[in-house]
């Protein structure tokens, strides 16, 4: 099975080697066929704590790290402020 990869803005640095990343996905609305924007916030494991509040990052699924960290970070795509 491929593992899942996610894009996504750091918006916060969760303790030692964790970023919080929140994806955002734009869906068709099933009753007024209305384009929606949806959000979801990850852990994501960063292991040389090398990502910043407002890196754009990518992130690929993981065996569990910890209750609620199954992505490892795979790379940072753009750089924030």
């Amino acid at each position: 099975m491929p593992k899942r990869i996610i894009t996504g803005k750091v918006i916060k640095k969760t303790g030692d080697k964790t970023i919080n990343v929140l994806v955002e996905r734009k869906v068709l609305h099933p009753k007024s066929q209305k384009i929606v924007k949806k959000f979801k916030k990850y852990l994501v494991h960063d292991e040389n704590n090398q990502a910043n509040v407002g890196d754009v990052v990518s992130a690929i699924e993981h065996r569990p790290i910890s209750k609620r960290k199954s992505f490892v970070l795979k790379e940072i795509l753009e750089r924030g402020e």
